[in-house]
């Protein structure tokens, strides 16, 4: 049974005469007469009584009729959802972000909500790994990522470079460094715990991190591990660490909003990054409603 044979006998039904049935279908009158024969043998009866000059249904026809009709508003309520669906992903970007885009990902906004103001963003923040598998996954439609992903991550995705954004120090506002003006040298916090979220978590970030100190001539102290980068600089601002006790990096773009009175303080460590990473934006390669450069 096909929904177009269905559509036919309810037209019919309603009519009661096949040929006004199909100038409302807008197709030849034979037409509509063949689905319907089929669909009756299909159907094992006779849904009309063609005996006499008025068509009209048969016992059976009228109690299929309900059923047909009920079954063509479930057709169209089916329609809607999807279309619901799409239009709602049409409207709104799923964009995987993460903490400290600070400025970038302001003008990324600003830039995309002059391009296309219909567009609405939803921001999902997660850790780089799960960005990329839930842009692979279509979660989300695309997302920002620090540095080069594993050789392994790239199938099925395009990655564009963005921008480069340099990497500071983070030391506890009473620390002796953060009194000293303009940059200082990383090996002057070679004594000092350094605080790093674990390296499957950002493999580029920590590694960079790691080379950089060897480079200075020191393999960085392990500090404790802690949730996020909020958990991290509030334990190394907090009043009962020692002024030497730890340090970590943020990103240029984030220190600049971590200014408050209190907070710790961030440095610019010479010979440190010799390379800043690389902010990308990953998406699928095929991006299924919408493009972006």
């Amino acid at each position: 049974m096909e929904l177009r044979q269905v559509r036919y006998f309810v037209t019919v039904a309603q009519e009661l005469h096949f040929g006004r049935a199909a100038e409302r279908l807008h197709i030849v009158q034979s037409a509509v007469s063949q689905q319907i024969r089929r669909l009756e043998r299909e159907l094992g009866t006779d849904l009309f009584d063609r005996s006499a000059r008025q068509v009209r249904l048969t016992a059976v026809g009228e109690r299929f009729l309900p059923e047909a009709r009920a079954l063509l508003a479930a057709e169209q309520r089916a329609l809607a959802v999807v279309a619901e669906l799409t239009a709602g992903r049409a409207r709104a970007l799923r964009l995987g972000t993460s903490t400290g885009l600070g400025a970038h990902l302001d003008r990324v906004l600003d830039a995309l909500a002059g391009i296309a103001p219909e567009i609405g963003v939803e921001l999902v923040s997660v850790r780089a790994r799960e960005r990329l598998d839930r842009v692979a996954s279509h979660e989300l439609d695309a997302a920002f990522l620090r540095g080069e992903p594993d050789s392994g991550r790239r199938d099925g995705l395009s990655f564009v470079p963005l921008w480069q954004d340099p990497l500071v120090a983070v030391v506890p506002a009473r620390h002796r460094l953060a009194a000293v003006p303009g940059s200082v040298s990383l090996a002057e916090l070679a004594d000092v715990p350094l605080v790093l979220t674990e390296r499957r978590n950002n493999r580029a970030l920590v590694d960079l991190v790691v080379n950089a100190c060897q480079d200075a001539g020191f393999t960085p102290l392990p500090g404790p591990t802690y949730g996020s980068l909020d958990d991290t600089l509030t334990a190394i601002g907090a009043p009962g660490v020692p002024a030497e006790g730890l340090w970590t990096v943020v990103y240029a773009a984030h220190a600049a909003r971590l200014s408050t009175p209190g907070s710790p303080s961030c440095r610019s460590a010479t010979s440190a990054w010799n390379s800043p990473p690389t902010s990308r934006y990953a998406a699928p390669t095929r991006p299924p409603d919408w493009t972006c450069c």
